[in-house]
């Protein structure tokens, strides 16, 4: 059979043995998701797990004012619902599609059934957990030190991440105003600003086309550290879990 690495476009799932990757490929049904879709609302119960592929999700909070922030970008190194793993059965966040991408879907039930039956699982649970905790902390960090411009370069780069190369990421200015947590009128000031440096090429409607060079010139000092941390931990949490599954393997070998 064919290592599922080799074919899993998802980098949580690539992790996993194969015996373990088992217990979930007969539930795995892959879907592609339209720019702007929700997948699941915050307070919605959490019905399917999400392990993308490709494109772009973001995490946006909700305030009671109306008011919504973007607290963190998901792509092909994580999942959506996996807060059901660690007893959550309500989403605290909204999820929303930024890049078109597809991922595969499975029933929440179905994944709880089997993450009882593998360790490897809850490793992998755990690898998550601790990107996106780095990814939370980076990002209040950065909010609260650097400045709008500095910050949108971030966003832009990190949505670039997960966007195949293309250079014209799928942002509206709404969008962006919900990724900064600022108002229109300052978006279009500071895409104005990214547009004198260069960073931004054009802002067409819906579209931004950027300039990654110049626009990893704007940005602050966050969008690199973030990105070597998440890797680091994502890849590090991988070769553990091979590990201790070889060493399993090996106890229970015959003597």
């Amino acid at each position: 059979m064919m290592d599922h690495g080799s074919r899993v476009g998802n980098r949580l799932l690539a992790a996993l043995p194969p015996a373990d990757f088992a217990l979930l490929e007969p539930h795995l049904r892959k879907v592609v998701l339209a720019r702007d879709a929700i997948l699941v609302r915050s307070g919605d119960r959490i019905e399917h797990l999400l392990f993308p592929c490709s494109g772009a999700i973001a995490f946006i909070v909700d305030l009671p004012n109306g008011q919504t922030v973007a607290t963190a970008v998901i792509g092909h190194e994580g999942a959506i619902g996996l807060s059901s793993a660690l007893g959550v059965s309500r989403s605290p966040v909204t999820a929303v599609v930024r890049v078109p991408g597809a991922v595969l879907q499975m029933p929440a039930a179905k994944f709880l059934t089997a993450l009882r039956r593998s360790p490897a699982i809850t490793s992998m649970v755990q690898i998550f957990t601790r990107s996106l905790l780095t990814q939370l902390q980076y990002v209040a960090a950065c909010n609260a030190l650097h400045s709008v411009e500095a910050r949108m370069a971030r966003w832009l780069l990190h949505i670039h991440d997960r966007a195949d190369g293309s250079n014209l990421i799928p942002l509206t200015q709404e969008t962006i105003s919900e990724l900064l947590g600022v108002r229109r009128t300052t978006v279009t000031h500071v895409v104005s600003a990214l547009r004198a440096s260069r960073g931004l090429k054009s802002n067409r409607r819906g579209q931004l086309e950027i300039d990654r060079p110049r626009l990893e010139a704007v940005a602050c000092e966050c969008y690199k550290l973030m990105s070597r941390k998440i890797d680091r931990i994502v890849s590090q949490g991988a070769a553990e879990v091979l590990h201790a599954t070889m060493a399993r393997d090996a106890c229970q070998l015959p003597g």
